[in-house]
């Protein structure tokens, strides 16, 4: 197994995949659950947080088939809009440096309302008072989230990297469907892998293999997680 290059590159875009897209989706839901939050207007809000939900509600296979449409190289709707800007279009899905990164926003696109939902209920959850307090003693609005917000939201954002870690190892519909794993295998992940190898190849054997090792890589990164994200305070 790991004298096959395939799997090692399709090992390589997996940890790829998986660090970019859950770094900017933690940090994206976590700027847009603090401007929700701090919205006054009940309906105003419930409006806001079911608007970035919806898109979690639609199978991820028909919303990878939309995308794939925008993506497209002659009239899809990114590149009619690089025209109107005057710029050269973008071959999204074909070009090796742009194929992944493009999965990786459709990824976000469809992905981030959930954890924007769970975010919020994590910032609700913080007492008043202690941000009363920090508004007292003159702090600003910076120093308030990183030392007041950031800690006391430390177990809602663990259950969500933990959550969102494996969600995305485990990625394979917008793969299959935008890219098949190409271009010269950029964008295969180590789920596509398996999968071609079980049923396109039918070997069974080393699907299984590479499923184990697979398996045990969620497993370790994931206590590795609770390792390093665990707390001992209370609130």
């Amino acid at each position: 197994m790991f004298q096959d290059s395939i799997f090692l590159k399709s090992l390589w875009v997996t940890f790829k995949f998986v660090f970019i897209a859950v770094l900017i989706n933690i940090v994206i839901t976590l700027l847009i659950a603090s401007a929700i939050q701090r919205i006054s207007i009940p309906w105003l809000k419930n409006g806001f947080r079911t608007i970035f939900f919806l898109p979690t509600i639609a199978p991820l296979a028909g919303t990878a088939i939309v995308w794939n449409t925008m993506f497209n190289y002659n009239d899809g709707l990114f590149n009619m809009i690089l025209a109107k800007l005057n710029m050269a279009p973008i071959q999204w899905l074909s070009d090796p440096h742009y194929a992944l990164y493009s999965v990786i926003m459709m990824t976000l696109w469809a992905d981030i309302g959930y954890n924007i939902v769970l975010l919020i209920a994590g910032l609700d959850s913080i007492p008043d008072m202690y941000y009363e307090a920090a508004t007292l003693e003159g702090a600003g609005r910076w120093h308030v989230f990183l030392h007041i917000t950031l800690p006391l939201l430390r177990r809602t954002t663990l259950f969500v990297s933990i959550t969102t870690v494996v969600s995305y190892f485990q990625a394979f519909p917008q793969f299959q469907i935008m890219t098949k794993g190409g271009p010269f295998n950029e964008t295969r992940v180590l789920s596509l892998q398996i999968y071609e190898q079980a049923f396109s190849s039918s070997n069974m054997g080393y699907a299984s293999a590479m499923a184990t090792v697979f398996l045990m890589i969620i497993l370790l990164v994931t206590l590795l997680q609770l390792r390093w994200g665990r707390t001992q305070w209370e609130h």
